[in-house]
């Protein structure tokens, strides 16, 4: 009895050990085991090893743990046969289901969860040793699995797991808990680094409308005005019309000429000083324009449409606000595009873009459409909206404050669950 009891306790244990050992190696955080085997640590490197060949690891762990666990039920069904006769068998295999399932599975599964890289740290020198004695075993087995997948038209070798890539990373970023203001600022920042291949220089760019320039044809002195009043280092200039940019004029580069004339203005070729225009068109997306400033050492570009007309500007600090956020300095002029009210409603200005919304208030708002609030409304309404008119869509609710002619400059957005949101949230419509 005492053996018989020994030897079921043994095997237990051993379950005990293949079940929490292939739990923790399959739930370790594959970016942790990489940066500790990148710091020299041994027993990642044997983790990284082992997870390299996952089919293979789990082959070996399921096998020695079936195989301890049937003997375990073996031993226990012939010695309660010896006890109870007959009816040992329906104790044999109610005893050992709950043995199994509470000392073998859930206990040594939830502590490895719970531990997974203290577990697979302790646990893989013993794991390839075991992996490398039922090697062949386990390369049997794999041929039958790979024979019977493939007699039904599947073939486990081929296609790439679901999770794989970019969208893991989003998943890893999601998972980034917290709501304190540093944390929610890092999952913003990780976004956008992976948004710089989706995202295009059109939806970022600073409009025409907003544009200084200024006209080369003036005289040196007006010019010499129009950037002292101006926060801008780079200022374009233009000829004849505003769209027909002729050159990027440097500050810098403009006081120093006007420093070397002793003063004199006269004789100052402010087109000779001005660089070459750099055109890109719209449709560019921020990681190759954010390559192409670091190639050609560059921090200024003019963004043109399909027809060559001048769309506005994109600079390397725009890409990079994308990433950090906003980036101000003493001479920046800083403007308010979203207004907290009292009953949990936001005034948004017009020209409000979509993407700093959603990096801002961790808010959901697509910008496949529209790069801006009002571009986003005229897109879902399919008109140009009234004052007063509110609209419901993607759970937000949009009401028109103020319009220029037909351009929409104050909209209060209500997010999901705030006060007075409409009960009926997801649906489209609008009301006078």
């Amino acid at each position: 009895m005492i053996e018989y009891i020994a030897a079921i306790t043994v095997l237990m244990v051993l379950s005990a050990f293949f079940s929490g050992a292939e739990t923790a190696l399959t739930a370790v955080s594959r970016p942790l085991v990489h940066q500790m085997e990148q710091s020299g640590n041994r027993r990642a490197a044997i983790i990284s090893h082992l997870q390299a060949n996952k089919p293979r690891l789990i082959s070996a762990m399921l096998l020695g743990n079936n195989l301890v666990n049937i003997l375990a039920s073996a031993l226990a069904t012939r010695f309660l046969l010896g006890l109870f006769g007959e009816a040992g068998v329906a104790y044999a295999t109610i005893v050992m289901t709950l043995l199994i399932l509470l000392f073998s599975e859930i206990i040594p599964k939830t502590y490895a969860i719970r531990n997974a890289g203290q577990v697979a740290l302790a646990l893989a020198p013993t794991i390839r040793i075991l992996v490398a004695v039922f090697s062949p075993a386990t390369r049997l087995l794999m041929w039958i699995v790979r024979g019977i997948f493939k007699a039904f038209g599947s073939d486990i070798q081929g296609g790439e797991a679901l999770g794989a890539g970019d969208e893991e990373l989003r998943g890893a970023i999601e998972l980034h808990s917290g709501d304190e203001a540093a944390i929610r600022h890092e999952r913003a920042m990780l976004r956008s680094v992976l948004d710089l291949t989706d995202v295009q220089v059109g939806e970022i760019m600073v409009h025409r409308r907003n544009l200084v320039t200024i006209d080369a044809d003036l005289p040196a002195a007006e010019i010499i005005s129009q950037v002292l009043a101006s926060s801008y280092t780079r200022l374009p200039l233009w000829r004849e019309t505003p769209d027909n940019i002729v050159g990027i004029l440097h500050t810098k580069a403009l006081f120093r000429a006007a420093q070397a004339g002793g003063g004199g203005l006269e004789n100052l070729d402010i087109i000779a000083l001005a660089g070459k225009p750099w055109f890109i068109p719209e449709y560019t997306p921020l990681l190759d324009q954010l390559l192409a400033f670091r190639e050609r050492r560059e921090h200024f570009a003019l963004v043109v449409d399909e027809y060559g007309s001048l769309m506005g500007i994109v600079t390397l600090e725009d890409i990079l606000e994308e990433i950090v956020g906003d980036i101000s300095d003493e001479h920046d002029v800083t403007v308010i595009g979203a207004r907290p009210q009292a009953d949990g409603s936001y005034v948004v200005d017009g020209d409000a873009t979509i993407r700093d919304l959603n990096r801002e208030f961790e808010w959901t708002l697509p910008d496949e459409e529209a790069s801006t609030v009002a571009g986003l409304v005229l897109h879902e309404t399919r008109r140009i909206p009234d004052v007063g008119q509110t609209f419901l869509f993607n759970g937000f609710r949009f009401e028109i404050l103020r319009r220029q002619r037909h351009q929409i400059t104050s909209v209060r957005i209500t997010p999901p669950g705030s006060d007075g949101e409409p009960a009926t949230s997801g649906t489209k419509g609008t009301t006078a």
